[in-house]
């Protein structure tokens, strides 16, 4: 059975990092309790409700909440990009957590194309060059961003 692993690197003072979602390739609770090990503050989650629930993780918000960790559901369809999330909203809520030296997480349902579409546009809302955080992402992250409208969606920075 597959490890759970987050992978991270810093971003405007604090760190981001990107997993699969948790539950996806072992028991929730394992995941959950690897999850706050890490000690996190915010998670963005860009699964949607039926993907969380099919892998046993439907009550993550919830659990998160009993935690007094932060959390923002951004359910975004698997290969695409986000339609009416509040972009100012992500971004200023994730970088609140940056600044003061905290730590965001974001999944997917496989940690990849989604996660990676939103860490890399943070990095890139953070001033790094889209080229360049590309290139820092997938060295942590290979599969980070898959598609070429994922791509144009995360260099709007």
């Amino acid at each position: 059975m597959l490890e759970f692993v987050i992978h991270s690197l810093p971003v405007a003072g604090g760190t981001v990092a990107i997993t699969p979602m948790p539950g996806r390739t072992r028991h929730y609770y394992t995941d959950w309790l690897r999850l706050l090990d890490w000690q996190l503050d915010l998670v963005l989650t860009m699964t949607s409700q039926a993907e969380l629930e099919r892998k046993g993780a439907g009550t993550l918000g919830r659990d998160l909440a009993n935690e007094g960790i932060d959390w923002l559901h951004l359910p975004v369809p698997d290969f695409g990009v986000p339609l009416d999330i509040d972009w100012p909203q992500v971004r200023d809520k994730s970088f609140g957590v940056l600044r003061r030296h905290g730590r965001v997480l974001v999944h997917c349902f496989g940690g990849c194309g989604r996660s990676g579409m939103m860490v890399l546009r943070l990095m890139i809302a953070a001033g790094e060059d889209p080229d360049a955080a590309l290139l820092r992402l997938r060295a942590v992250r290979p599969c980070a961003v898959e598609t070429d409208e994922q791509m144009r969606w995360a260099c709007q920075g």
